[in-house]
């Protein structure tokens, strides 16, 4: 019964700011969107990852290995935070939760390892890839 009633003032709430108060949009001409300072910042950001994967190319001597190389650096750049996050739950997992349950410890220290992993293999696969292209290669 109270279910019903909260679901009912729950879509009354929701149908009433629907009319009562109305999202207002405004056009914008793409002359204002191409002079804002958001949109400066995201052509230089782009301009600025051109002239990286450029740098690549150039370094690696063939598109192919360029931009393998570019990849791979974002890739190394991008898994520290994201390791380091499931390093974190894997801890919770293992020391606030797993307390009473092994299941649920066992679980934290599998995401514990798994991450740790991951780290290592995103953290030296671009050196291993240097090292093979510039080395062997010439």
């Amino acid at each position: 019964m109270i279910k019903k009633i909260s679901i009912t003032a729950l879509i009354f709430a929701m149908l009433l700011g629907m009319f009562i108060c109305p999202v207002k949009t405004y056009a914008v001409t793409g002359e204002e969107v191409l002079e804002s300072e958001q949109a400066t910042q995201l052509v230089e950001i782009k301009e600025s990852a051109k002239d990286k994967l450029e740098d690549y190319i150039e370094k690696y001597g063939s598109t192919p290995f360029g931009v393998a190389a570019y990849v791979l650096n974002i890739i190394r750049i991008y898994s520290i935070p994201f390791c380091f996050v499931g390093i974190a739950v894997g801890s919770i997992y293992q020391y606030v939760l797993g307390i009473r349950k092994l299941d649920v410890r066992d679980r934290g220290f599998m995401l514990i390892i798994t991450f740790v992993t991951i780290l290592l293999i995103c953290q030296v696969l671009p050196l291993v890839f240097a090292i093979v292209v510039n080395g062997w290669r010439g």
